[in-house]
């Protein structure tokens, strides 16, 4: 197995060296750095980062856990965290949960038992009683606790945007299709069960009746509760959907059509994410695109103040949403 030292003897230089290379020290020469940079290359050499972190007892790795990595929202939200905590000088560890309670809790049990500065957490449940107070947490989309700072799109605000734009489009009969809530999360503490009720207060506003849809948030039975509620005479009387995900929306879409349901001229349809990974695949969704940049950039930056002893009063971050027309509206 590679070394320092097996790097130090092809640099020339001694295994001290070496290491201020590494961990990026401004007094290392230009030319002695050049050098060994080279040397690394040349070896193929790895930096082992535990190591490291356990040597400087100061950790440079941030967990990242989520529910599902495969979903655009969150493959491209993972990208921008990455990013940011690299030009933070940080390493990222992946932790994707497939939103089960016990796979999360093995995470933070392993996370505690190792030395990272901190945590970035997006989760479909309840986990109060796992975060680890002495590691400084950032939460997205979820209030954890008091004292842990959420970062999140204006949720009610973009379900308030997407009933307007619905309205603007000539929606007559408008309803909402969300998912029933996880019963492992407690409703109150999610930012995204907010869509629905700015959905709900603007119709209210403006004195028109709507409709609501939930269906169970279950990926393998998902076709089958599709099939039924666009096969329904309840959806019959609907010209205009709020759809709470891209994702979601783009699966009813590809059904419906199997249904002989023209879209948007028998069915109006708004998301809400507005993730690129879905933007380049017709149709063109109409959605509420959240500013996924900017969610993740922001979790990043609040995470490092903390772990740097900044005191931070704990707050959430509402960012602001934008309507973008597609298709389907």
């Amino acid at each position: 197995m590679l070394s320092v030292k097996n790097v130090a003897e092809l640099a020339g230089v001694s295994v001290g060296t070496v290491s201020r290379v590494i961990n990026n020290h401004p007094s290392v020469k230009p030319v002695t750095r050049e050098k060994v940079l080279a040397a690394i290359e040349k070896l193929h050499y790895v930096p082992n980062e535990v190591a490291r972190n356990f040597k400087m007892q100061k950790s440079m790795m941030v967990a990242l856990l989520l529910p599902d990595i495969a979903h655009p929202f969150f493959s491209e939200l993972t990208n921008y965290i990455e990013d940011e905590l690299d030009a933070q000088n940080y390493k990222m560890i992946l932790c994707n949960s497939k939103g089960k309670p016990q796979k999360e809790q093995y995470y933070y049990d392993i996370l505690s038992q190792n030395k990272v500065a901190g945590i970035i957490v997006i989760t479909f449940n309840n986990v109060e009683h796992a975060i680890m107070k002495k590691i400084p947490v950032v939460a997205i989309d979820r209030h954890i606790t008091a004292e842990i700072s959420c970062v999140t799109s204006d949720n009610y605000a973009g379900g308030r945007m997407a009933f307007r734009e619905l309205v603007k489009a000539g929606v007559k009969r408008p309803a909402f299709l969300g998912y029933i809530p996880n019963v492992y999360l407690n409703s109150a503490i999610s930012e995204v069960h907010t869509r629905k009720e700015g959905f709900c207060d603007e119709a209210d506003a403006q004195g028109m009746p709507y409709t609501c849809f939930e269906i169970p948030d279950d990926d393998q039975q998902l076709e089958e509760n599709l099939e039924k509620l666009i096969t329904s005479d309840a959806l019959k009387k609907i010209d205009g959907l709020f759809i709470n995900g891209d994702l979601f929306a783009a699966r009813f879409i590809k059904i419906a059509r199997a249904h002989q349901v023209r879209i948007p001229e028998d069915l109006r349809i708004i998301g809400y994410d507005g993730s690129r990974n879905l933007s380049c695949c017709p149709p063109y969704l109409s959605t509420i695109r959240q500013p996924i940049e900017t969610i993740a950039r922001t979790a990043v930056q609040l995470l490092v103040r903390s772990i740097a002893g900044e005191t931070i009063k704990p707050e959430t971050c509402h960012l602001p949403v934008e309507f973008i027309q597609g298709d389907t509206t």
